[in-house]
């Protein structure tokens, strides 16, 4: 008798392995007689895409030779014993139905986003202050949620000076947040000043993207 699994390459695992899970199908096999030859099994390797669509490449190996995964649903079943045949695009239907409710139960990954602020001030620009309904709407999806809010700022100005100016936007938007219904509890409040720049510059450069507050939705 015959047994067979599905596996799911695994979301950033290895340097070149994209997506994840490991789901089993297997045959439930009785009682044998003990002379009856040992089953064989057969494992079905499916790379999958990550959330933003992407996915690396993985070297399947297997008795006489080796395949290489590297498209979106690309699959090859290695039977034991047995040289990988070449391999296949899955239908995405039949991916789905296979594997659809494990991939369902995975946890998300967590949703991030980047508020950008007024020179100098804890005023969120409007484009931001737009886009703080995203996070709102987000967040209660996603409850009971752990949400950072992290502030940082440019180089303009003193370390000391950007270090209080990133804890006050970081505040600033908690504040916006709370008023929202968000509860503050769930909220863990850093800051990192001039460090951690998003584009690098060098000191007393006011660079508007470094403005910022970085919220993270678990």
């Amino acid at each position: 008798m015959s047994r067979r699994r599905i596996v799911l390459v695994p979301k950033r695992v290895a340097p070149f392995a994209v997506c994840i899970a490991l789901f089993l199908l297997a045959n439930a096999c009785a009682t044998m007689p003990s002379r009856q030859p040992t089953a064989q099994s057969s494992d079905t390797i499916i790379l999958l895409p990550d959330d933003q669509g992407k996915t690396g490449a993985i070297i399947v190996s297997g008795t006489g030779g080796d395949r290489i995964l590297s498209k979106p649903r690309q699959a090859v079943t290695v039977t034991s014993g047995e040289t990988p045949p070449d391999p296949f695009i899955m239908p995405r239907k039949e991916v789905d139905s296979l594997v659809g409710p494990a991939l369902a139960a995975l946890p998300k990954p967590p949703a991030q986003f980047i508020l950008y602020f007024e020179h100098d001030t804890t005023r969120l620009t409007k484009k931001s202050l737009a886009d703080l309904e995203e996070v709102v709407r987000t967040i209660r999806e996603r409850a009971p949620a752990d949400v950072s809010v992290v502030g940082h700022t440019d180089t303009m100005g003193t370390k000391r000076y950007n270090n209080r100016l990133s804890l006050k936007r970081a505040r600033a938007v908690a504040a916006l947040l709370g008023a929202k219904g968000v509860d503050l509890a769930s909220l863990e409040i850093t800051y990192h000043g001039e460090e951690n720049l998003l584009v690098p510059t060098g000191d007393q450069v006011p660079e508007p993207r470094n403005r910022r507050v970085e919220v993270t939705v678990r």
